[in-house]
């Protein structure tokens, strides 16, 4: 099964809570706090791999979850962070927010994107002792880890696209070609998916991707519709295969062209052949006369084959595998150093919002910064917790932009998800 969008919800694993411990041994009065801190929780990853071609995997599970890290504990142990979870994915599938934002393209095998951040484990008690906090008696929740729904987007990677519109015998073509075996039969849209075949010339090798019948309107999704349009933006060459006894061979070729171009502009710009197909079953060379002419106004490579009867085969494919060497020349950047498996890890930037303040029905709400971020770390049922905060907005200056603003004796003040009830310290 062919399975090229999917929508799944990822969902890293929250932190550890740091651990409230004091030190217990004979002879040894007031030890001090060894409560350690808690582990990490795992982050998601995506990584590309070349041994999927399909995001079929993905269809049926929707939900990720990875592990939470371990709490602390006494003696200044640390709680164990959680592995990652890492999800595969073909090699050419974008990822997208809700919102239908780019955040990556993983073309490349092996290349990974950290899609969901695991939660920071909290710090235990130890940690905030200091000169006039000898026993401290709280430490940190952990941090949650990241939730959200993202879009997964396969565009196949593959050097040759074929086109054309229904039954020009493209299917035929790449299964006499290649390793694809396809559905092919003698009526329109056979193929209701895009195949990808793998060609070898001697040594060498190319992929090439048949992609299902276009008609007049396709970008706007008449037909198949821009479904599959999609596949051909990474081809480096576009063939485009035309059945040699239909009528007005140049209006359909100008079709597809026009499609593509209102698809994606950058596609008129790729480099392209035209392919007469089923030349053997021509009754009336004539009919070809005025896309020859055209393609050869034009400076249009034009081949004439039957793959039905490996008519003209040879020649194209040993042109295509010549032309992809060249344009392989053309665009080779030698970086020194880096091995062609080598990639980091790529991270999702953190849009840390500016701090603001409002008022709104008599409340007083906090948002953005880092006082979002330590306030859900904060455990609100410890009294020595809440203190520290209090000590923690003070110094921040906080509660001197809240006087700013005429607070009040008994106003409520709301940070992230929590109500707090304002005390003067007089």
């Amino acid at each position: 099964m062919f399975i090229d969008e999917v929508k799944i919800q990822v969902k890293a694993g929250d932190g550890g809570n740091g651990c409230v411990s004091f030190r217990r041994e004979k002879y040894v009065p007031k030890g001090g706090p060894n409560g350690g801190d808690g582990g990490n929780g795992g982050n998601i990853i995506l990584r590309a791999s070349r041994h999927l071609k399909t995001l079929v995997d993905l269809k049926y599970q929707i939900h990720y979850y990875a592990k939470n890290g371990s709490h602390g504990q006494g003696r200044n142990k640390k709680g164990k962070s959680a592995e990652d979870l890492i999800i595969d994915v073909p090699e050419g599938t974008l990822v997208k927010d809700e919102e239908g934002n780019i955040l990556a393209d993983l073309v490349n095998d092996n290349q990974m994107l950290l899609v969901a951040k695991g939660g920071e484990g909290g710090r235990g008690n130890s940690r905030f002792l200091n000169a006039m906090r000898r026993a401290p008696r709280f430490a940190e929740k952990g941090e949650e880890g990241e939730k959200k729904w993202i879009y997964l987007e396969l565009r196949l990677l593959a050097d040759i696209g074929l086109v054309g519109f229904p039954n020009a015998g493209k299917s035929t073509l790449i299964s006499v070609t290649s390793n694809c075996k396809p559905k092919i039969a003698d009526y329109p849209f056979t193929t209701l998916k895009p195949n990808l075949g793998i060609v070898k010339l001697g040594y060498d090798s190319f992929s090439v991707a048949d992609i299902p019948g276009l008609i007049e309107g396709a970008h706007h999704g008449s037909g198949l519709g821009d479904k599959f349009l999609r596949h051909i933006e990474r081809t480096r060459i576009i063939v485009h295969v035309i059945d040699s006894c239909e009528k007005e061979l140049l209006q359909r070729y100008n079709t597809i062209c026009k499609e593509l171009e209102l698809f994606d502009k950058e596609l008129s710009k790729r480099f392209s052949i035209i392919v007469l197909n089923k030349i053997d079953a021509l009754i009336d060379e004539n009919n070809l006369t005025e896309i020859e002419e055209y393609a050869s106004k034009n400076g249009i490579t034009l081949f004439k084959i039957s793959a039905a009867t490996n008519k003209g085969l040879d020649a194209l494919l040993h042109f295509l595998n010549k032309k992809l060497k060249e344009i392989d020349s053309e665009n080779t950047v030698i970086e020194e150093g880096k091995g062609e498996s080598e990639f980091k890890l790529y991270t999702l930037p953190e849009n840390e919002k500016k701090l603001e303040y409002t008022k709104k029905y008599g409340e007083y709400i906090i948002t953005g910064g880092k006082i979002e971020k330590v306030a859900k770390r904060v455990d609100f049922n410890n009294e020595y917790a809440i203190e520290w905060f209090q000590s923690f907005l003070k110094e921040n200056g906080v509660i001197d932009h809240l006087k700013k603003m005429g607070i009040k004796e008994g106003d409520t003040v709301i940070i992230s998800d929590f109500k707090l009830e304002y005390h003067s310290d007089e």
